[in-house]
């Protein structure tokens, strides 16, 4: 069975440990929600999963299907089948979103790949990206469903997004690429009631039964519209408590402190 494990993950960056032995499996048609205060290592997990080059990994493994990815490229691990969407997604003006997710999804679906070797080989090198036209239709059809308005394919990648139109477009971006397991980071930070259901529509919507998520969040919020198969607590780098959806309503009664009452002080890390 397809399954994505951390397995006893160990990781330290600028010489200073984070995570401190994390293990959680991943299936496909499950969500997992963690929950954790600032700085607890949650999105540090999230960055070593995507294989951040920032992050040293010093013990333990993540192993997809079975195999390690540890030695893999981030580009690699995308194509493997894991996607990351950012808390605080980056700006890069002068791509348009269109351009942006033609390429990616030309990777991802082997395009790229395809024509590197066709160059090797000295035959007829065609077009490394997906074709314009197949792409048109599957963009106009997903952006549709999720909501994100059609300007958007002209307009620079998250130049000028509010935070909801941030958020919006790592759905699409999710959609297109339609990865094994998403790993989503914080995806209810910065957002209003009405960006936060549009975007929480949109993850329900690519809850397939062949797909898992990993949703990171401080909030009980985002769960009142995502159902969790699984509520982790996540406290000075590694998972204290794992129950049912229960788990977050107690942690949203009781505070964060009840953690730390529970399970000892935790040493902050950025």
């Amino acid at each position: 069975m397809s399954q994505l494990e951390i397995r006893d993950l160990h990781a330290r960056v600028e010489g200073q440990d984070i995570l401190r032995g994390v293990s959680i499996t991943l299936r496909p048609g499950e969500i997992h929600a963690m929950m954790g205060r600032n700085g607890s290592g949650k999105s540090t997990l999230a960055y070593v999963i995507a294989g951040h080059p920032h992050y040293e990994v010093t013990g333990g493994d993540i192993l997809l299907d079975g195999e390690s990815i540890l030695e893999m490229e981030p580009n690699e691990r995308c194509q493997a089948g894991i996607f990351l969407a950012f808390q605080y997604p980056v700006s890069v003006p002068g791509v348009s979103v269109a351009n942006f997710l033609r390429t990616a999804v030309s990777n991802v679906r082997g395009f790229t790949k395809e024509a590197h070797l066709a160059s090797q080989e000295g035959g007829v090198v065609g077009s490394h990206l997906m074709p314009m036209r197949k792409f048109r239709r599957e963009l106009t059809a997903k952006m549709k469903e999720f909501q994100v308005e059609p300007s958007f394919a002209r307009r620079y990648l998250n130049e000028g997004f509010s935070g909801g139109e941030k958020k919006r477009t790592e759905v699409l971006q999710m959609a297109m690429l339609e990865p094994r397991f998403g790993i989503l980071d914080e995806s209810d930070s910065g957002l209003d009631i009405d960006a936060l259901k549009v975007v929480a529509d949109g993850i329900n919507k690519l809850a397939t039964e062949d797909r898992g998520f990993l949703l990171i969040t401080h909030y009980q919020r985002i769960l009142n519209y995502i159902k969790p198969d699984y509520v982790s607590i996540f406290h000075d780098g590694r998972i204290v408590m794992t129950g049912g959806p229960e788990v977050a309503l107690e942690l949203e009664e009781k505070g964060y402190n009840w953690v730390e009452e529970r399970f000892g002080p935790a040493e902050l890390v950025a």
